[in-house]
């Protein structure tokens, strides 16, 4: 059985961190699974906060 490569968790780790300032305690201890929906939460965040930027510097007034 494989395991989950430990620096895939240093990057969820890191993500986390930077965006929701939780600790190291607190996202260690998540589940691989919830870890994970997160690191896709955040992402969506992002991308939509992206595209709102991007509108708003295209659009003329």
């Amino acid at each position: 059985m494989k395991g989950y490569p430990p620096e895939r968790i240093y990057e969820e780790v890191a993500f986390i961190a930077y965006h929701f300032h939780w600790s190291l305690e607190e996202i260690i201890n998540m589940e691989h699974q919830d870890r994970h929906r997160w690191c896709e939460e955040i992402s969506r965040i992002n991308q939509r906060m992206s595209e709102e930027k991007q509108r708003s510097i295209l659009e003329v007034e």
